[in-house]
């Protein structure tokens, strides 16, 4: 398979189109290869528009929206970074090609072990897998200027929340199937946030994301 000719066909087919033009972006699609994180079985799929599963009711975010989040987000190099679901590492290393560092945690042990693998096999040095449940936040490194939920919640937690830097940002799919709206934080000063809607989409749940009545203050 020539995955060059397919990923160029990813970017200007499918991620272009959806008005994800930032060049930045785009190039970082071009150079940074899908198909090493892909589970063997489907890498022939790896730059296609389809959902890749990663077992354990996990899946890779299809290409447009990886990039409509890189885009939103716009990522600097000074950031250190949060990724709430490791998945396979791919999106991990999307971010780290950027900040200075990201720390992404998965509660799935098995979503882990491939996520540190693929980051090792591909030579990424600056992000740290580790295993748990950061979906209420994740204190050790914290406060962070950005932190990317890469599944659903129903509501973003206040603890979440507490650990973005002031003028850094929090991005995550909140609401519950069948819809779900992209919501890009930001907080504006100590305690202060801007919430600003970006797109509709449906993605896996968090596991154990909390529900209204179970968040903690």
């Amino acid at each position: 398979m020539n995955f060059e000719q397919a990923r160029f066909n990813m970017v200007e087919q499918q991620v272009r189109p959806w008005e994800v033009l930032d060049f930045g972006v785009l190039d970082l699609l071009m150079s940074v290869r899908r198909e090493e994180f892909v589970p063997e079985a489907y890498k022939s799929l790896a730059l296609s528009e389809g959902l890749i599963p990663l077992g354990h009711g996990a899946s890779m975010l299809v290409p447009v929206i990886e990039g409509k989040i890189l885009q939103a987000v716009q990522v600097k190099r000074s950031d250190k970074v949060l990724e709430v679901g490791a998945g396979s590492g791919y999106f991990a290393a999307l971010l780290a090609a950027k900040a200075d560092w990201v720390r992404t945690v998965d509660i799935e042990p098995a979503l882990v072990n491939m996520a540190h693998d693929n980051l090792k096999r591909y030579g990424v040095e600056n992000v740290i897998v580790e295993e748990g449940d950061a979906v209420c936040g994740w204190p050790g490194s914290a406060p962070y200027d950005l932190i990317v939920v890469s599944g659903g919640v129903p509501q973003i937690p206040e603890s979440l929340l507490q650990q973005v830097k002031v003028g850094g940002r929090l991005f995550a799919f909140v609401g519950e199937a069948p819809l779900m709206t992209a919501q890009l934080v930001t907080c504006v000063a100590e305690g202060e946030y801007r919430t600003e809607s970006l797109f509709e989409n449906l993605v896996p749940m968090m596991r154990n994301a909390p529900r209204k009545s179970q968040f903690t203050f």
